[in-house]
């Protein structure tokens, strides 16, 4: 009889003590659970041998990974349900009693290893990446992990952030396009700056160009931009040619640590400081005001995650870790405005756009979804099931208040303390035109 679905719904509300909000279809055929919910499908038993080699997080990414976890409905109404069943119980529920002594999950392994069939499990789809050992951000460790997340093809991340090419929180008006929010955001980092006329602009972590075309062309800046992916360089040096921008804008495969022609007007950092690692952002922040000349701003655009009661409890996503940023960190907003203010920067404004970000992520969700296909022939099926649940978690971890993301603007005041700013420091709230 096919009755796997029934004996896995068993197994799971007996270990979590209340009802499994979601369906289970297993791969034998069977269906178990509320009539009407989402489905969590299992396509094939190997998902489970993955979850007791690894249980949790990291299993059921695997498993989903690899197309042996799939989802039958709503997939942001899905993770939200297994958000709140298997990741927000609360830290009680991460410190129950050790599952060797713990009769109850003794019992829920074998019934498990009956199910899940033949050992050994399965090896970790080859998405995941393989992890160097050694220190964390050296300067060849970051080239490698940049290297797993950016250089994935340029035509795929086409599909997935639309024209703008630009992989950071747009900012939106009630209604719009993604590639007007997209030149919005562009445009308010821009005035936030108040660039000008040949202002030597430094763009940290410059992507595919976009920030950099945008401050040349509408501001008349002189660019550099540094990254560390060398198809992302490509890519910007023939969109800067196309632009007629060659000889305004320089694009360059550099660690931001190696840059040593400053002193320059205003420095940009969109969506790059959460590579840089809590063991090296004091580094960071000296490096930047170093190449700041006194009276210039920085405009520090990053992901920040809630404070814990422990910060030495903190740890990175396991999912985030093994398959999209690997060594990426991220620091609470508190932490990054004073790491910035011990390096020397005075800290002028702090804008929280969380909201647009999820916007954003859900956007660029409906852009993969729409050119699946496409998707999965431009990269693996892997790593596209790798970015659609990437993103939609995270437009769920932005709605729901888990995660941030802050523009925080700063300067290097000049030896007198003037800061050089208007009494009236906003005036970016108003168009470029205005």
């Amino acid at each position: 009889m096919a009755d796997a679905a029934l004996r896995l719904t068993a197994l799971a509300e007996e270990l979590l003590g209340e009802p499994l909000p979601v369906r289970i279809r297993a791969w034998d055929g069977s269906e178990s659970g509320p009539p009407g919910a989402p489905v969590l499908v299992i396509r094939n038993r190997r998902a489970l041998r993955r979850l007791l080699w690894k249980p949790g997080e990291l299993g059921l990414a695997r498993a989903w990974v690899a197309g042996e976890l799939d989802i039958d409905g709503d997939l942001y109404e899905t993770l939200d349900l297994m958000a709140g069943l298997l990741w927000e119980r609360g830290a009680d529920a991460k410190d129950t009693v050790h599952p060797i002594r713990n009769p109850k999950l003794r019992a829920a392994a074998r019934s498990l290893l009956h199910l899940a069939g033949p050992w050994p499990p399965p090896p970790p789809p080859v998405e995941e990446v393989r992890r160097r050992t050694g220190p964390l951000h050296t300067k060849r460790r970051d080239k490698e992990a940049i290297s797993h997340h950016y250089d994935v093809g340029n035509d795929f991340y086409e599909l997935v952030l639309g024209p703008s090419m630009v992989y950071s929180c747009a900012y939106w008006e009630d209604e719009g396009s993604l590639e007007d929010a997209q030149r919005d955001k562009l445009d308010l980092v821009c005035r936030k700056l108040a660039l000008k006329e040949g202002d030597r602009l430094l763009d940290v972590g410059c992507g595919w160009g976009s920030m950099a075309i945008h401050a040349a062309r509408e501001y008349g800046a002189r660019v550099t931009g540094v990254t560390l992916s060398v198809e992302q360089a490509a890519y910007a040096r023939k969109r800067i040619a196309e632009e007629g921008l060659t000889d305004r804008i320089e694009i360059r495969v550099q660690d931001y640590r190696d840059v040593r022609d400053g002193p320059y007007d205003a420095i940009s950092s969109i969506g790059m400081a959460e590579h840089v690692g809590s063991v090296r952002y004091r580094e960071y922040a000296d490096a930047l005001y170093a190449l700041l000349k006194p009276g210039g701003r920085l405009l520090n655009h990053q992901i920040a995650r809630r404070p814990e009661r422990d910060e030495s409890a903190y740890h990175v996503d396991e999912f985030i870790d093994a398959y999209v940023f690997p060594d990426g960190e991220l620091a609470p907003l508190g932490r990054t405005v004073a790491t910035l203010e011990e390096a020397g920067f005075e800290a002028r404004d702090v804008e929280s756009i969380r909201e647009h970000y999820a916007l954003t992520l859900r956007r660029w969700v409906a852009n993969l979804e729409k050119h699946w296909d496409r998707a999965v022939t431009m990269a693996s099926p892997g790593r596209a099931r790798v970015w659609r649940l990437y993103m939609a978690a995270s437009a769920l971890s932005f709605e729901h208040n888990k995660i941030g993301v802050n523009q925080i603007l700063a300067i290097r005041p000049v030896d007198d303390g003037s800061s050089r700013m208007p009494l009236r420091a906003r005036e970016w709230k108003a168009s470029a035109a205005g």
